[in-house]
């Protein structure tokens, strides 16, 4: 009995937590747009976007859902403290997998009031070359280069 109420407990927890993680927080603030001309571009690396440790959550949770299917009282019990356990090993060595640094591009621009910005952004978002006529859209880590048209 108790350990039901422990799994109920640590099933809730976890379901909070992943449901947070996906929470989208995004204002309405007006995006700052500044223009410019690129100076430099240099090829670099970025660290993936995937969320750290959602999947050794997410095989948690399917383990112990697993592990719920198996046996009855003490085996029961035992069934899910190891699906979970196992679950939560082979959903980290998945997310692993797609943890692999992301090629980018370092852009420094020059932009009309004179300042050098440096904004580093996947490679995915396109090519600049130097002398290029671009916008800077937003600001801080959320900046990216895009070419004006």
């Amino acid at each position: 009995m108790m350990f039901k109420r422990f799994s109920a407990f640590l099933v809730s927890i976890l379901a909070v937590v992943t449901l947070a993680g996906c929470a989208n927080n995004t204002g309405s603030a007006p995006m700052e747009i500044r223009s410019g001309v690129v100076e430099q571009v240099s090829e670099t690396t970025i660290k993936s976007n995937h969320d750290q440790g959602i999947g050794a959550v997410v095989g948690g949770l399917g383990g112990l859902g697993v592990g719920a299917l198996i046996g009855s009282g003490t085996g029961k019990a035992v069934a899910m403290v190891l699906g979970a356990i196992g679950g939560s090993v082979a959903g980290y060595e998945v997310q692993k997998h797609y943890d692999k640094p992301v090629p980018a591009y370092q852009i420094f621009v020059r932009t009309n009031s004179g300042v050098l910005v440096s904004v580093t952004q996947a490679a995915n978002l396109g090519q600049f070359t130097k002398g290029q006529k671009v916008f800077i859209e937003g600001s801080g880590a959320d900046a990216k280069v895009v070419p004006q048209r």
